[in-house]
């Protein structure tokens, strides 16, 4: 029976078990070098003594690559007859019982042939770092289950392997293998990634620069998620309070005043300045909004989202405790605030509100916005 993503995630917590370090090589497309860097790690760390085997590598016919997968020894792969073909997978049973310190293990989103111990490359992969086995393995963005989707919308070609998007998130470590897309076309050019009858075709097609720039901008967010992921899991663990701006997020708080556009359009203009992420914030107070206030606050979440923004709808007896709490576990850098042009007791409740927010909440810039008074 194939094992649920729980299953596999269970496993990958150290708390649970102690598991192999798998280290993962992502690419934006063919021919970045990712299987290059592989190698070549694996040879540096042959030569500091570690036992380090190929599980399974694809050249491509690249010689480059050619050269370095002579440097390291190799599991022979498993044979599977398949209607009368003879096709060759890695020999999982095989690494088990040699028992190397590291295996490489090119294109982690192969789909194994029938009769193999399990249906996919990656599922092979969990299994050998549960036997405490590090892998070091290879991927390229589009195959990716959720980007997938995205890159057939940019490039019209249908991606075929994917993994679920929950197998980068074990990995240990992530690393980029980039390359700017005109040098990527360039090493097209010269016959470095495919054979030359299909550098024309596929420098028209896939390899168009276009398609380049944006498979390139998704896998450096990918990465970026990653590692953003990661200061908060060790803030977290560390118990670190204080927000560390490494990126700029703005967070715009609204009501159901009509006149919140206006500070969502403020917010937006300044995340595209800052390149930040944009949030927009709503309280709902316990004793909620009247029946007519529902449809301005609709109609300005949904301003916020045609304008990129992640809406947040958080629930709290205090607007002012509810956003602080929000700010602390985002890691907000800047809040937006609007104000009324009032002068009644309805002043001095914002007054208190916002003292209470600067009071509760971690090191933040607060940005007092004055808006229109509805009256």
């Amino acid at each position: 029976m194939p094992k649920k993503p729980e299953d596999w995630l269970e496993i990958a917590s150290p708390s649970q078990k102690p598991r192999g370090i798998f280290k993962l090589f992502l690419g934006y497309a063919p021919g970045v070098g990712k299987t290059f860097s592989m190698l070549s790690e694996a040879i540096r760390r042959k030569s500091r003594g570690e036992d380090v085997v190929i599980g399974v590598v694809e050249t491509h016919g690249r010689k480059g690559v050619e050269e370095l997968l002579k440097q390291i020894p190799s599991v022979p792969r498993q044979k599977i007859e398949y209607k009368g073909t003879i096709f060759e997978e890695m020999d999982v049973d095989g690494i088990l019982a040699r028992r190397p310190q590291v295996v490489l293990v090119d294109e982690l989103a192969h789909t194994n042939i029938p009769g193999s111990k399990h249906r996919k490359r990656y599922e092979d992969v969990q299994e050998l770092l549960a036997a405490k086995i590090d892998v070091v393995s290879t991927l390229n963005i589009q195959h990716i289950e959720s980007i997938a989707p995205i890159v057939r919308s940019i490039t019209g070609i249908t991606v075929r392997e994917t993994v679920p998007d929950w197998v980068p998130l074990t990995a240990t470590e992530t690393v980029m293998v980039d390359l700017t897309p005109e040098a990527l076309q360039n090493r097209m050019k010269r016959g470095d990634v495919y054979s030359t009858e299909k550098v024309e075709r596929s420098l028209k097609n896939f390899f168009r620069r276009g398609n380049l720039i944006a498979l390139r901008e998704l896998a450096l967010r990918q990465v970026a998620e990653q590692v953003d992921r990661s200061l908060e899991s060790y803030m977290e663990a560390q118990d670190i309070r204080k927000n560390w701006a490494v990126r700029e997020r703005i967070a715009v708080c609204i009501s159901s005043n009509p006149t919140g556009q206006y500070l969502i359009a403020r917010g937006a203009r300044m995340a595209r300045r800052m390149d930040a992420e944009l949030y927009v914030v709503h309280v709902d107070r316990e004793f909620g909004l009247k029946k007519a206030d529902h449809g301005a606050l609709t109609a300005n979440l949904r301003f916020a989202e045609s304008l990129g923004a992640k809406v947040i709808r958080l629930k709290g007896r205090s607007v002012a405790d509810s956003v602080a709490e929000f700010v602390r576990s985002k890691h907000i850098t800047q809040v937006i605030f609007g104000r009324a042009a009032i002068r009644d007791w309805r002043k001095y409740l914002y007054l208190s509100a916002v003292h209470r927010f600067l009071r509760e909440s971690p090191a933040v810039d607060v940005h007092i916005v004055t808006q229109e008074s509805e009256e």
